[in-house]
């Protein structure tokens, strides 16, 4: 694989010891790891720093997924908010201790405001974030994940307005909850090319595009599970020759729920 592009999975595929986690992923000619905190924290730091080492030595760019509840935007300062901004800061910790690319985050919810209303809130709570982190030196990258609801926040023009507006935060684009939300469009390259001459519009030169991809069901324009590579609609080859058109570099995570899958993709992009 190119040094252009990094590859890998979303989830650390050992969480017995930093060394077994690479290994895995050089066994199986990966490039890239996405630290997988969705449903909590289960690393430590003395983990996060030898993981990052290791990873460091072999060009493995590691990234931060925060957890689920982990979002900005809330329509209410109180618990919520704060548990919020703490999983946040304990993400920002670990990246930092494995000098990690990105923190990845969920936009959050509209809550019955309209959409500007609902952006601003979380432009205003992303830089109350960010003077917290800058106060503990874990002032990292941020994320913004496109999300598969067609109905809340989180479209590629909602994370890329965020985007604009923070200068450390980029958009991550996942491609099955835009093919989702599509209604299954993602089908050639335009698309894919669309979408990411929005992101790179609103990110510093350098910085790589952060791209989920896998295939992945869905019904009225909403995601529904992601699926085993082949069992949908969407294809990696679409999304290399539209990296193909950018000087850019990408890291690529592949959300699918098999390894077989993760190899699949990974053999169309770097055919």
């Amino acid at each position: 694989m190119s040094r252009h592009l990094h590859y890998g999975p979303a989830r650390v595929p050992s969480r017995e010891s930093p060394q077994g986690a690479v290994d895995a992923l050089l066994e199986r000619g990966l490039s890239a790891c996405e630290i997988d905190f969705e449903g909590g924290f289960w690393m430590d730091y003395e983990f996060a720093a030898q993981f990052g080492q290791l990873a460091a030595e072999h060009d493995i760019t590691l990234s931060v997924h925060a957890p689920i509840a982990g979002f900005m935007g809330h329509a209410e300062r109180g618990k919520k908010l704060n548990m919020a901004v703490g999983m946040l800061d304990h993400s920002a910790g670990i990246a930092r201790a494995a000098g990690a690319e990105v923190v990845v985050f969920h936009p959050g919810f509209l809550l019955g405001r309209t959409r500007e209303d609902a952006i601003d809130s979380i432009v205003e709570q992303l830089g109350e974030l960010r003077d917290r982190l800058e106060g503990k030196d874990r002032a990292v990258p941020f994320g913004i994940e496109v999300m598969g609801r067609v109905r809340e926040i989180g479209s590629i023009d909602d994370v890329c307005e965020i985007a604009s507006r923070l200068d450390w935060v980029r958009p991550v684009v996942d491609f099955a909850h835009m093919h989702a939300t599509s209604d299954g469009a993602f089908l050639g390259p335009e698309p894919f090319v669309e979408a990411l001459q929005k992101t790179d519009a609103v990110i510093e030169p350098g910085a790589p595009f952060h791209i989920h991809f896998s295939d992945i069901q869905f019904a009225n324009r909403n995601e529904t599970k992601h699926l085993p590579y082949g069992e949908g609609t969407l294809r990696a080859e679409p999304l290399r020759d539209a990296l193909a058109r950018f000087e850019r570099p990408a890291t690529v995570i592949s959300e699918s729920p098999d390894e077989g899958s993760t190899r699949a993709i990974q053999r169309v992009l770097e055919a």
